[in-house]
């Protein structure tokens, strides 16, 4: 099972009527690795969180956790995985350690005192009703309750929903911690600026369709930044126009600022075959700038 990915997909679909909320994903997520998942909502990542744990069947496709096919085996897989859904429901007359309690049972026991720890590092108040807790710390409840039982893989749809900004760093340093242990983290979200932090890798969802899995490196390597060059003479543009990727160039006193969409090496290996560098500046695009091109408007092919 440990050879096996966390989590595997092949042409997974699902619709709904004639709406295809889900077309042929294949993806595969390794033990250890932290993948984000990014669209905004309607865009299907639910629909493929609910697909992958055998909540709704799929139209076409398959998908196993951990080499067990989720259909076939879905009960076995639920002792190996912890779960934040979107529309994250408990009982309101229940306190919230006797909603750990309960699911503490259901899963044959748990570690108390790592449960307490996860409670105190989130500053989770366990002993109030939780129909009392504001939508916050009902949401920690439902964190811990997914750690609780240390899975080999972790599932959660906007799991930081509702957390302030300092539980939300605590929770971020949470789930990179289980990743260096093993646990692979599914974390489909809109906040772009988690899954920048947290995320090996990120796919990007649009109307149903996976339309890129990059590292967040690689996906920043591919989006434009803009470069200036302080050199020890004075440019000529034409240097820079020649290698791929560049564009907009401006020329000042031993200066050049270019736009760039490409690997850096290339763009730094032309420019010292003619220069020295003194000075070098990029702006890189963030996660959002990037996120942001797969989602303009125009007639495309996906």
């Amino acid at each position: 099972m440990s050879d096996q990915p966390a989590i595997h997909t092949e042409g997974l679909t699902k619709h709904y009527g004639k709406v295809k909320a889900l077309v042929d994903l294949d993806v595969d997520i390794q033990a250890g690795e932290v993948f984000g998942y990014l669209g905004p909502n309607g865009s299907g990542k639910t629909t493929t969180i609910r697909t992958i744990l055998d909540e709704i069947r799929p139209t076409a496709g398959r998908a196993s956790i951990l080499g067990m096919d989720t259909h076939e085996k879905s009960v076995e897989i639920r002792k190996y995985v912890g779960y934040v859904p979107g529309d994250l429901a408990m009982y309101p007359a229940l306190t919230g350690k006797d909603t750990l309690t309960y699911f503490a049972n259901l899963r044959g026991g748990v570690d108390w005192s790592y449960v307490d720890e996860l409670a105190e590092r989130l500053d989770a108040e366990l002993d109030k009703k939780v129909g009392d807790l504001s939508s916050g710390n009902r949401q920690k409840v439902g964190v811990i309750q997914a750690f609780m039982n240390k899975p080999k893989l972790l599932i959660m749809d906007e799991p930081s929903a509702g957390l302030d900004p300092l539980v939300q760093r605590e929770f971020q340093k949470m789930m990179r911690e289980v990743a260096a242990e093993g646990c692979a983290i599914f974390l489909s979200s809109h906040t772009l600026s988690e899954v920048q932090r947290v995320a090996d890798r990120v796919g990007i969802i649009r109307h149903g369709h996976l339309v890129a899995v990059e590292s967040v490196a690689g996906l920043r390597s591919k989006a434009m930044r803009r470069v200036e060059l302080e050199l020890d003479s004075q440019a000529d543009a034409s240097v820079f126009e020649a290698v791929a990727g560049v564009s907009d160039v401006t020329l000042g006193n031993k200066h050049v600022v270019m736009s760039f969409e490409g690997d850096m090496g290339a763009l730094i290996k032309a420019a010292t075959e003619r220069y020295t560098i003194v000075d070098i500046s990029t702006q890189e695009a963030d996660l959002e700038e990037i996120f942001l091109t797969y989602y303009h408007d125009e007639e495309e092919a996906v």
